[in-house]
């Protein structure tokens, strides 16, 4: 074999030298996101967090690990990519505090089929960014670059979140008594869930262009898709610290019934009233350009409402005035009450929708 025959990695489609180069542009981002429990900096094998013990009792950790879904796709498309870090962030530190935990700490994973270095120094730009919003380190990561596998110009994220929570102060369903009351906290938008019909409906089946502008909006399409996903840990933190909180709920993909559903004890059932809020624009155009019912889109999406909280009825005007002061939409929604059908269920139609 000749030395212009001999194979190399560079060859199979791996530089080492673009990962080197997106590690260095990726370090002044990764810098911003630190709490003082952090030892070392971004390159060694693992990231070191020293844990404050004398600040609980009986610290719990709760970890939890997601990714961004098929939002990528409309990043991808417009060639933007500060933004879907942040949707990361929020979709790990979110379900993290539904149980009182506070985020200590995050890492990503980045698979990308060629590493540009631009690229991937702008995501981590966006984590670093909803890390920082969530008070939470990014502690470290990976990026793997995977020729063969994903398109040159295809990537995908996903990342892990570490919190921790005084034991007898962790929230969940046994806390949650009939009589409470449930607060709605606005959602930003569609947030991270859901994406592969709102693209089928509004991309495919509407045709319409990402730059285009929408006067529903007030932007193109593309901005309105690519709105990042409100980041509430510190504000049901604060919450918490303020009001009897019994639990949260991070709705997510299944919506807002099933996501509230799965804080619920048996016997118990959650009266949510649809006529105290209006969705969205951007959820009446996906049903009506796809002819999506009512049961689907509140399956499928948030319908405006990204996080709720189950208090205690004496606490709600403090609970309201906790979240109107932090700048997060919030509102009742409805009461928890004795059922034999637990669970959570709509009632009543949203006004001009």
């Amino acid at each position: 074999m000749t030395d212009s025959a001999k194979a190399t990695y560079a060859a199979a489609g791996v530089s080492i030298e673009a990962g080197d180069e997106a590690v260095e542009k990726l370090k002044p981002w990764a810098a911003k996101a630190q709490r003082p429990e952090v030892l070392g900096g971004i390159g060694g094998f693992a990231g070191l967090f020293q844990l404050k013990l004398d600040r609980w009792k009986e610290p719990v950790l709760a970890a939890s690990t997601d990714g961004v879904g098929t939002k990528i796709a409309v990043a991808q498309s417009l060639d933007k990519h500060d933004t879907v870090g942040i949707d990361l962030v929020a979709m790990v530190v979110d379900d993290l505090v539904v149980c009182g935990a506070e985020p200590l700490f995050m890492q990503d994973y980045i698979a990308i089929g060629r590493v540009d270095p631009d690229k991937v120094a702008a995501l981590v730009k966006g984590i670093s960014e909803g890390c920082v919003l969530a008070g939470c380190a990014l502690l470290g990561g990976e990026t793997a670059e995977h020729p063969g596998l994903m398109g040159a110009n295809d990537y995908d994220i996903s990342g892990t979140g570490v919190g921790v929570v005084e034991a007898s102060a962790m929230l969940g369903p046994d806390r949650v008594r009939a009589g409470d009351v449930v607060i709605a906290m606005g959602s930003s938008g569609l947030h991270s869930n859901g994406y592969s019909l709102a693209r089928h409906v509004l991309l495919d089946i509407a045709r319409m262009p990402l730059e285009g502008h929408v006067e529903e909006f007030g932007r193109t399409l593309g901005e309105e898709m690519l709105e990042p996903t409100r980041i509430y840990a510190k504000d049901c933190l604060a919450l918490a610290a303020e009001a009897e909180v019994r639990t949260f709920a991070h709705v997510t993909g299944g919506g807002l019934a099933a996501n509230l559903a799965r804080v619920l004890p048996e016997g118990l059932r959650a009266e949510l009233n649809r006529r105290t809020w209006t969705p969205a624009p951007v959820f009446a155009l996906i049903a009506q350009r796809g002819r999506v019912e009512r049961e689907e889109m509140e399956k499928t999406f948030n319908m405006g409402v990204g996080m709720v909280a189950v208090v205690a009825p004496e606490d709600v005007d403090r609970s309201l005035a906790v979240l109107t002061a932090r700048h997060v939409p919030a509102w009742v929604l409805g009461d928890v009450v004795r059922s034999d059908e637990p669970g959570a269920a709509l009632v009543g139609d949203h006004p001009r929708f």
